[in-house]
């Protein structure tokens, strides 16, 4: 799936989209805990959502260590540099530390766990 073009990106299904995003970041990354949701429905009929997906990222890598939330999220930005021109129009992004993973609270039960 990371040999998708930006165009067959914007083309793809949700979950081939969903797909390519992880794999990207596997690649990039070597995260121990990646999840990627598309929150494009949430936003649907807003002026950028024709332009592209709307996803929320959360991920758990040891490429951040030592490195600020700024560089952190350039990291993942350069992972996707291509599809972020074309086929993401809206990307958040939250970025730990294994250390600081592993010292968060439990999350509750209706949240998704990673």
């Amino acid at each position: 799936m990371n040999g998708l073009s930006a165009t067959e990106f914007l083309n793809a299904t949700p979950a081939e989209r969903i797909a390519f995003i992880e794999g990207r970041l596997d690649a990039a990354l070597a995260p121990s805990k990646t999840i990627v949701r598309d929150d494009s429905a949430l936003h649907a009929g807003h002026a950028g959502a024709a332009a592209g997906g709307h996803y929320s990222v959360t991920i758990v890598s040891t490429a951040f260590v030592a490195k600020a939330r700024l560089a952190r999220h350039r990291l993942v930005y350069d992972a996707l540099a291509d599809v972020m021109k074309r086929g993401i129009h809206a990307l958040a992004i939250t970025a730990y530390t294994p250390e600081e993973f592993s010292g968060l609270p439990d999350l509750p039960p209706s949240t998704p766990s990673i």
